[in-house]
């Protein structure tokens, strides 16, 4: 499924922008919905999730200031320390839009424990999606739909994924993102 350049939507374009900004100041990966999106799967979202390393505040404050010159707007805040301290730090999202359009957005959050660290080092651009970004890898798209989301959408994401990537998949590696889903998030 090769996309040329004008099958690009505003989602993907907004998605590309927002990524080259990140990815000169931390690893990142879009999770969630997008990546059944990206895939062709036919639904609607607001939304892209990017989950980023653990940056220092320091760091982010020259990444937020970076987002600020490239046309981006924090939701919550303009201040980088603000934003650090009373959501990212706290494990809390916060989202980014182009200045002046309220959709689509960014929700973005800092990487919180193991299993978003696996996803960060395991993460892999997917040339069926025809976009130069870094998603997580189907198995862990999957698992978390199927183990963790579990809505109705989250479970027709993870079958159109299965459905694309069909006898491409590591149903073991399914098998144990679910486990740390458990350990982890279902405590």
């Amino acid at each position: 499924m090769d996309r040329e350049v004008k099958d690009r939507t505003i989602l993907d374009e907004f998605a590309s922008d927002f990524a080259r900004v990140i990815e000169r100041h931390a690893k990142y990966i879009i999770v969630s919905g997008f990546v059944a999106i990206a895939h062709g799967r036919s639904r609607g979202t607001e939304d892209v999730d990017i989950i980023i390393e653990r940056i220092p505040r320091d760091s982010f404050a020259r990444l937020h200031r970076e987002l600020l010159e490239n046309s981006f707007e924090c939701i919550q805040s303009q201040d980088p320390d603000e934003i650090y301290k009373e959501y990212l730090s706290r494990n809390l999202s916060v989202r980014y839009v182009r200045k002046g359009i309220h959709i689509p957005e960014i929700e973005l959050k800092l990487s919180k424990d193991e299993l978003d660290e696996h996803q960060l080092n395991t993460r892999r651009k997917l040339p069926l999606t025809g976009l130069d970004l870094y998603f997580s890898s189907i198995e862990a798209s999957i698992a978390f739909k199927e183990e963790l989301l579990k809505s109705e959408k989250d479970v027709e994401d993870a079958r159109h994924l299965r459905i694309v990537y069909e006898g491409k998949t590591n149903e073991q590696e399914i098998e144990r993102m679910k486990k740390l889903i458990r350990g982890l998030r279902l405590k």
